[in-house]
């Protein structure tokens, strides 16, 4: 009863209004930000998102833009990219690849979005650690002055945000088990030991290890997804052009495939988009926060950068390598992350089984940390620069990871109902953030394309433009 309760709240809260809405603010702030984010200026995002991928970063912050964007990639590039793009095309045909790259494209505006919200009104925190940090409840007590809702939405981040994480602990035990024959107490043990000590080193540990990380793992699989590529080079013109007939044409049953809608392709495409990229759930504020940068706006560079990487190139190797292969028709009732591994054992034979087998692990486990990094700040805001909020912080670390340890074989429906609810809940909150932020979001960022960088282009050294400079002792007294 209780998971047929949660799955219905869970189908209601990610209905059709759903998409319209994430999609709708998408296009609306697109069209506000005159497309900067989504065709216009790739250029300069590239140089400060990629292009500055080994800077220390220069202005105000904790860690270099490039360690924060990790941070935030650890949530986005993740089991999303493997198994959610299998049940997009599973569901809705190779047409919803093309409603996934239109949600990524309207979604980097929303992105940016996040990210200058978290620039905007992060805090300084020097008592307890030594840190700039925001999350959702900074915003809601510093931009809206909702400080009861904000301790409220503390308490609910980092009481349940742990038991998301079972699923991502079941995903690397199954994967390591089915791939290599690891008894799931083996890997889960290496698991809890890993994350822990990579967690207890806080932000400069968290971000140091997922630079490095993040990018290994995203780069070996864009890799092994561009090998399937390669050997089916004939055919990739075609595939691209079922991509898009099929998005707008409904694509009758072939094989193991039983057809689909020019709705399905919508639906589970933009539906699908969404969760892989994570724009407008909010986590673009709390990893951004803690940038160093001279402007809000340029880390904002990153709402494009995350989601180029995360939707349009790392979701777009997993969906051309399922369709090159004919996996999704020719392998019915397998679906997710299954029909990926499907896809590389076609391809490399037992390698391919191997490799997703890891790659699945290594996804899962950078995913568990970077939420981690995410529950953390609701514990830093609850209970405020003191002395309590680094014990609280040492125990929290605790309490986070034993149900990932100890829970990783429990049903998994009902902790996916309960995940798809709260980051519904997240998604509306943030929404709310930028309806209601959005004068003071404009204010920035035409500041930054109006003054700020015509200045430095002809030669001025305009003051850093930076936040986090709030007193919250001298807000208490």
């Amino acid at each position: 009863m209780i998971l047929n309760f949660l799955t219905a709240v869970s189908d209601f809260m990610w209905g059709t209004w759903m998409t319209v809405l994430l999609v709708g603010t998408g296009l609306y702030l697109s069209i506000r930000f005159g497309f900067r984010y989504n065709f216009r200026n790739i250029g300069f995002h590239f140089r400060n998102t990629f292009g500055k991928m080994f800077s220390k970063g220069e202005g105000t912050g904790t860690v270099s833009g490039f360690a924060a964007a990790c941070t935030a990639m650890a949530n986005t590039i993740g089991v999303g990219n493997i198994g959610g793009v299998a049940t997009a095309i599973v569901a809705g045909g190779p047409g919803a690849v093309f409603w996934m790259w239109v949600s990524g494209l309207l979604g980097m505006s929303t992105k940016a979005c996040e990210i200058i919200l978290g620039q905007r009104f992060r805090v300084k925190y020097s008592e307890s650690v030594d840190e700039y940090m925001c999350d959702r409840s900074f915003v809601m007590k510093n931009a809206l002055g909702w400080k009861g809702g904000a301790m409220v939405l503390a308490a609910a981040c980092f009481v349940l945000g742990p038991w998301t994480c079972c699923v991502q602990t079941e995903s690397v035990t199954s994967s390591l088990q089915e791939g290599f024959g690891i008894a799931p107490i083996v890997s889960v043990t290496v698991l809890g030991i890993t994350c822990f000590l990579t967690i207890w080193g806080g932000l400069k540990r968290i971000s140091s290890v997922m630079e490095k990380v993040v990018p290994l793992m995203a780069m070996a699989y864009i890799l092994g997804g561009l090998g399937i590529l390669v050997t089916h080079l004939p055919m990739v013109p075609s595939a691209l052009g079922l991509i898009f007939r099929s998005a707008f044409t409904p694509m009758a049953g072939i094989g193991g495939f039983a057809g689909a809608t020019v709705r399905d392709a919508v639906r589970y495409g933009v539906a699908r988009g969404l969760y892989s990229n994570d724009a407008g759930t909010g986590y673009g504020i709390i990893a951004h926060a803690s940038a160093k940068t001279d402007h809000p706006v340029r880390q904002s560079s990153w709402g494009w950068g995350e989601v180029f990487l995360d939707t349009i190139v790392v979701c777009s190797v997993t969906a051309l390598s399922l369709i090159l292969t004919n996996v999704y028709v020719d392998y019915p009732g397998v679906d997710s992350a299954q029909l990926t591994t499907v896809a590389f054992k076609v391809s490399y034979g037992s390698f391919g089984g191997y490799f997703m087998s890891a790659a699945i692990a290594v996804f899962a486990w950078t995913t568990i940390i970077g939420m981690y990094y995410s529950c953390e700040k609701s514990i830093n805001y609850a209970f405020g620069d003191t002395e309590k909020n680094r014990i609280a912080t040492r125990v929290y670390m605790i309490y986070y990871m034993l149900p990932c340890v100890l829970f990783y074989n429990i049903e998994a429906a009902s902790l996916w109902a309960m995940t798809d609810i709260l980051s519904a809940v997240y998604i509306l909150i943030t929404m709310t953030f930028i309806y209601t932020q959005q004068k003071e979001i404009m204010r920035l960022f035409h500041d930054f394309w109006d003054r700020f960088i015509p200045a430095k282009e002809r030669g001025e050294n305009p003051p850093d433009v930076a936040f986090g400079m709030i007193d919250e002792k001298a807000e208490k007294g």
